[in-house]
């Protein structure tokens, strides 16, 4: 056990100190208890009145274990560490705990009190669980300029069919509805005479439609959905003047007028935002003479109307992001694919926001609305409130079924009743004035639940309240305070014993650092045995013999320790989050994270908090575009399956949404010679093919071009395959035996010519050849035909 021990102080020695063999408490300037305290988190104060009395000055900030080896009584050390109190932690609500409806539970714990020393890093757990059932509130916010008249239309009946829908994922649903258009003052509206009560005047395709209005609202919410339908069937398009929309302005009014429009403390607040445009931003009131920017109140009047619309500038994005939050409120964009774009990089800039591509009559809004729903619930992201500028946070997320992640604040892919760790360490970088009460707030984004952190400083040693004024141990002419002496202006020594210039008490060998050294390292004089440092307009010089400054630490573009540590003689004290040289290197992973899950999308390391890609043709934030790479055809081919056909293996977990942010477009012939795009092809199920082209465009978006329908030939009989290929033997055989058979006839036939020709010319050589004589031979009686020559010739018969 104590071979363990010692190695453990062995380690944490090494830890405290530096390849260099520094050590920060000695190395600090710190004369006085409260100093030294902010040089490092592992360094402690002698308050020991006789503590180092001799020749050679002895530090008082030195490591615990050090002070005590050089004869610091432990009762007289101050070494204060950060502790965590739990105030309040009651128990994360279940489905079956039988919660009421605003007694819901959804992280724990519920309030903490932390008591930091600056330097050192302490961490809390917490937890978070959604409750499945959970109460939801819709308010439905539309564009009602003229564009937008076919997407009236079809929502008629949307009440109806959005309760049918919402109420498979909670019992507990209402309903709101209000609309916008623009400000009615030029140049965003029409404003001369003849179009005040008919801005469509004159405008041949609609000829007839009502007063351009900022923002109205039209349905508190209610669970009563035919209403909804009433309400909706009641509204008429307007006409603005140019082509963004006043959609802002309504997104706060429907965010900051909680009682005119209905929400609910305990449940789940959506809010549905459907346009085909793009929207004013803050400055661009100013076209119209607006300078006053938005004060972020409700200025609903008596009619529900937004009555400041044409006093008070656009809101800004802060602004938005900010109520949003303060009210807990999840913003879903339903928004036309040619704006697509435009929306997506808001949502970087709004947490808590997400985008949904709407068709241009609307028809897919219910669709779109569920799937937007369903991404919500199954993510939790941490956001801080009122975060405290000497406070550094760092997280680590453990999702469900995975390893835990630093820097990450954001699980995805999570079951309703699933409970997600996150790990939060906690630093003070610096002490607040005094007096000052620090406090934070932590909460999932879209909770009405959250964790409140309340925060003192551990920046004062007890010692000091039994502080001494005009001292007999200071000479009378100085403080007494943690065993040291605060001694008056004009006066130098451990005890106030010298004053300054007095030559007397002058010893250089107190001053130099070693033997040979420059005297207080050249930059202070040596008065009354201690150095007195110079002052320089770079920064601090401090030591006991002047060897430290807080300006010669390494820089990152021209600035000290990237902005990000403290210089301490030399070397730079990052704060919580960040390493190196130069603390330029951030420890946060998240911005490493793809919409996937994976690191760097797989292609590449996540290197200061930003993705290096190392796989070929790879780019991106994180390294999320390649079209060239091996498997992009693949990943691209889930999207397209589920987005097109709603079928693969993301339109089974709800993620297709999520996942697949890319535009599609649909054509009826591919062209696969398209200036850097790729051809990919897949079979499907049904023996078809499905062609697709990937391209990246210069303004950063991919694009997918593909077919509205695969490929597919007629698919031929079984038999007749069979009975094609029998034949076709067959007929193989066939041939071969007549080109057999002629070529035996052929043969045989010249065999015969052969044969004859020989015989012919036997016969010819057998006539006249006088060597060769007939086989058979003819005799002739000579008194034979002389007797019946003579009979004859005599006329004897």
């Amino acid at each position: 056990m104590w071979r363990r021990a010692a190695l453990c102080c062995l380690l944490l020695g090494s830890f405290l100190r530096p390849a260099g063999g520094l050590n920060l408490c000695l190395s600090g300037s710190a004369t006085s208890c409260e100093e030294c305290l902010l040089t490092h988190a592992s360094c402690a104060w002698c308050a020991q009145e006789d503590f180092g009395q001799g020749r050679f000055l002895t530090s008082r900030c030195d490591f615990s274990e050090n002070l005590q080896n050089r004869g610091c009584a432990e009762r007289f050390i101050e070494y204060p560490k950060s502790t965590i109190y739990v105030l309040k932690d009651r128990a994360l609500s279940s489905k079956e705990s039988g919660w009421a409806q605003y007694d819901i539970v959804q992280i724990s714990p519920q309030k903490i009190s932390l008591s930091l020393r600056p330097g050192d890093q302490t961490q809390f757990n917490l937890q978070v669980r959604q409750v499945e059932d959970y109460p939801v509130d819709l308010y439905y916010l539309m564009d009602l300029s003229l564009s937008m008249k076919d997407d009236l239309e079809t929502i008629l009946n949307l009440g109806t069919r959005l309760a049918e829908e919402m109420g498979k994922l909670t019992s507990n649903f209402r309903l709101g509805f209000g609309s916008f258009v623009d400000k009615n003052m030029s140049p965003f509206s029409h404003t001369a005479p003849k179009y005040q009560d008919n801005p469509c005047n004159g405008f041949k395709l609609f000829p007839t439609c009502v007063p351009a209005f900022g923002f109205r609202h039209i349905l508190s919410l209610t669970d009563e959905v035919d209403r909804f339908n009433e309400e909706v069937q009641k509204q008429m398009v307007s006409r603005n003047r140019d082509a963004p929309e006043g959609g802002f302005d309504a997104i706060l009014q429907a965010a900051v007028c909680q009682e005119k429009i209905g929400w609910r403390k305990g449940a789940r607040h959506l809010l549905v935002f459907t346009t085909d445009d793009v929207p004013h931003l803050a400055l661009d009131g100013r076209l119209g003479g607006l300078v006053q920017p938005h004060d972020g109140q409700c200025h609903l009047n008596e009619q529900n109307e937004y009555n400041a619309s044409t006093k008070m500038d656009y809101p800004s994005l802060a602004l938005l992001g900010e109520k949003l939050a303060e009210n807990d409120i999840f913003l879903i964009f339903a928004v036309t694919k040619q704006v697509y774009v435009i929306y997506k990089n808001f949502t970087a800039l709004i947490p808590g926001t997400s985008v949904e591509i709407l068709d241009q009559d609307s028809k897919n809004v219910i669709q779109l609305i569920i799937s937007a729903y369903n991404n919500i619930r199954s993510t939790v992201e941490l956001t801080v409130w009122d975060h405290p500028d000497d406070v550094s946070l760092s997280f680590t997320a453990a999702c469900q079924d995975e390893k835990p992640q630093s820097g990450l604040r954001k699980c995805t892919d999570i079951k309703i009743g699933d409970t997600v760790s996150f790990s939060v360490s906690v630093e003070a970088r610096s002490c607040p004035p005094r007096g000052a009460n620090q406090s934070f707030t932590i909460k999932p984004v879209g909770f009405k639940d959250r964790l409140e952190v309340s925060v003192d400083y551990l920046c004062d040693c007890g010692c000091s309240q039994t502080a001494q004024a005009n001292s007999s141990i200071c000479s009378s002419i100085g403080m007494y305070n943690c065993g040291t002496c605060r001694c008056e202006p004009g006066y130098l020594g451990a005890r106030c014993e010298c004053q300054e210039g007095d030559a007397s008490g002058l010893h250089l060998s107190s001053c130099r650092e070693a033997e040979g050294k420059q005297v207080c390292s050249g930059r202070g004089e040596c008065s009354c045995n201690q150095c007195v440092c110079y002052e320089s307009e770079f920064g601090k010089i401090y030591g006991s013999f002047c060897e430290c400054d807080d300006f010669s630490c390494a820089r990152h573009k021209g600035i000290l320790c990237s902005g990000h540590g403290e210089c301490h003689c030399g070397e730079c004290k990052c704060h919580a989050g960040y390493v190196g040289d130069n603390c330029y290197c951030s420890t946060e992973m998240s911005p490493c994270i793809s919409d996937n899950g994976q690191m760097c999308s797989g292609r590449g390391n996540c290197v200061c908090g930003r993705c290096q890609c190392t796989e070929p043709g790879a780019f991106g934030d994180t390294c999320e575009k390649c079209p060239t790479c091996p498997d992009a055809c693949g990943t691209k081919r889930e999207c397209i399956e589920c987005r097109l056909f709603n079928s693969g293996m993301l339109a089974d977990n709800q993620t297709c949404q999520r996942l697949c942010k890319d535009k599609i477009i649909t054509v009826e012939t591919l062209d696969p010679d398209e200036p850097g795009a790729v051809l990919c092809l897949y079979k499907t199920d049904n023996d078809c093919v499905m062609k697709f082209t990937y391209s990246e465009h210069a303004s950063g978006l991919s694009v997918l071009t593909a077919l509205k329908e695969p490929e597919c030939g007629g698919g031929p009989d079984a038999l007749t395959v069979l009975l094609a290929v029998v034949g076709s033997i067959l007929l193989v055989g066939v041939v071969l035996l007549v080109a057999w058979k002629l070529i035996i006839t052929v043969h045989d036939w010249r065999a015969f010519a052969r044969f004859q020709n020989a015989r012919s010319r036997a016969r010819y050589e057998m006539a006249s050849n006088p060597l060769y004589k007939q086989p058979i031979s003819t005799h002739f009686l000579e008194t034979d035909f002389n007797v019946f020559g003579k009979s004859h010739n005599g006329g004897v018969h």
